[in-house]
């Protein structure tokens, strides 16, 4: 075990109140809210179960782990959420100046479509 190594490894929690680990040294079964979310699951309320600690760019950085036995399902979108969401997309599409609807969100600092703020005909 290397000096950084053993800098954060803090199995039981004594010195950091939380199970400690160093970079890339969690056990199997704990997650980041990233990697839980890459396998389809989400925290579900848990409290952070450890944490990894390992200097990086400003000073020590930290990253919460999570129990992976107890994370829950990630929830889907009902299909009314799913509604609204594609009007939101679609109104944030349509030049408000020419009512054209575009292949790409409507730049907010313009507030219309590229061809109207330009001048051009659409």
């Amino acid at each position: 075990m290397g000096r950084i190594a053993a800098r954060f490894h803090d199995p039981d929690g004594e010195r950091y109140g939380l199970p400690t680990f160093w970079w890339r040294g969690a056990p199997a079964g704990y997650a980041t809210v990233r990697q839980l979310r890459a396998d389809g699951l989400r925290p579900g309320g848990q409290d952070v179960a450890a944490q990894i600690r390992w200097r990086g760019v400003g000073g020590v950085r930290v990253a919460n782990l999570y129990r992976v036995d107890r994370a829950l399902p990630k929830r889907t979108a009902t299909p009314a959420q799913r509604r609204a969401i594609d009007a939101a997309l679609a109104a944030r599409r349509t030049c408000s100046t020419c009512g054209s609807v575009c292949g790409y969100y409507i730049p907010r600092s313009l507030g219309e479509c590229l061809d109207c703020a330009e001048g051009t005909a659409c």
